[in-house]
């Protein structure tokens, strides 16, 4: 099929790297791979901060939906629009309408909505996300949490699941070199979720001071200088700041290491946990949020309750004293992604979505 693919939040070709990004990116190989040709059909980010911003926004992208149209009317039209992660901030104005108008699928992923937005006055661009989950031929979810609550507002959607996955070919040829003592975390430096996270990192390795372990941090950004404050009473050669790092050199460093520890405050799932295990390192995280969808508590790793750091210090520090069982742990992960995880898998498992939700059209 001809895959229409548009990402409100954030264009795959966006330039800040995220999550989000690489999640779409990785969408649109998956479904390349499984024989469709997808075309990005629109720049247009409809993300919006405020309620405010999100009125203004609206007549901006009259113009786009114009294009859009205008574009169909005159050339070959997609089979499919798939739109990835669309939510109360950054709903699809344009795949519902245009869908109904040249009748064709819509498809979402990754959709979610908040039910305490109803009565606020994010309630208008709620309801767009809504209608757009009502239309669709299926709405593809990678999350049991994500699930229950699109499930709540529409107790008749059509909804498929797809476990979050990578691209595994750095991770299937290279052996791990692993350093045990070596931790390592990669992750965004912004407000928010990440901060809360490094926070409690910080709190939890100084904790266990007396264990013999460093930790190297790979990731940058615009509260890099509050995240290096909260490390500052740990001993300066413990840490080592390693910056932004692209997708080999990322790789390449978890490899050189033995844990792999991120809180996960508020995760949707978190694509560095599976490449973390895909190098073969276990994962201390909480339990919370969309993490046990990508983490499996006491086989890859070790999950411990939300927001405590007592427990979180003392996973660590238990497997930095027992190597036999961070060895397991770590083979355990490795297996785990690179068997039930990868990009090849995925791949097979959405055309199987599409395949029994959608019908090609004649």
């Amino acid at each position: 099929m001809r895959v229409a693919f548009y990402a409100p939040l954030k264009s795959p070709n966006h330039p800040v790297p995220s999550g989000d990004r690489l999640m779409a990116r990785l969408l649109m190989r998956a479904l390349e791979l499984a024989g469709h040709s997808v075309e990005i059909v629109s720049e247009f980010r409809s993300f919006a901060a405020t309620p405010e911003e999100a009125s203004a926004r609206r007549f901006v992208a009259e113009r786009e939906l114009t294009r859009l149209r205008d574009d169909w009317s005159s050339k070959p039209r997609p089979d499919l629009w798939f739109c990835y992660h669309p939510y109360y901030k950054s709903p699809d104005i344009f795949g519902p309408a245009l869908c109904r108008e040249f009748a064709i699928p819509y498809v979402t992923a990754e959709a979610s909505y908040s039910a305490k937005r109803e009565a606020t006055e994010w309630g208008e661009q709620q309801r767009l996300v809504v209608d757009g989950l009502r239309q669709a031929a299926v709405n593809i979810v990678f999350t049991a949490r994500d699930r229950a609550g699109l499930a709540q507002a529409l107790p008749t959607g059509s909804f498929a699941n797809l476990k979050p996955f990578i691209d595994t070919a750095l991770f299937e040829t290279a052996l791990p070199q692993a350093k045990p003592q070596r931790l390592i975390t990669v992750a965004m430096m912004r407000s928010g979720d990440k901060m809360q996270s490094y926070a409690m990192l910080a709190e939890a390795l100084r904790l266990i001071g007396d264990h013999p372990w460093t930790l190297a941090i790979a990731g940058d950004g615009p509260m890099r200088a509050d995240v290096e404050r909260l490390f500052g009473t740990v001993e300066a050669h413990r840490i080592e700041w390693l910056g932004e790092l692209n997708a080999g050199e990322i790789a390449h460093e978890l490899g050189r290491s033995g844990i792999y520890v991120w809180p996960g405050c508020g995760e949707a799932y978190g694509l560095a946990y599976l490449e973390a295990q895909a190098a073969g390192l276990p994962v201390i995280a909480l339990k919370t949020a969309g993490v046990p969808e990508v983490v499996i508590d006491q086989v890859t790793g070790h999950l411990v309750p939300s927001g405590d750091v007592p427990t979180f210090a003392a996973a660590v520090a238990a497997l930095l004293d027992d190597p036999a069982r961070r060895s397991t742990m770590g083979a355990n992960a490795r297996h785990f992604v690179l068997d039930q995880r990868s990009l090849k898998v995925a791949a097979k498992a959405l055309d199987a979505i599409l395949q029994t939700y959608v019908r090609r059209k004649a």
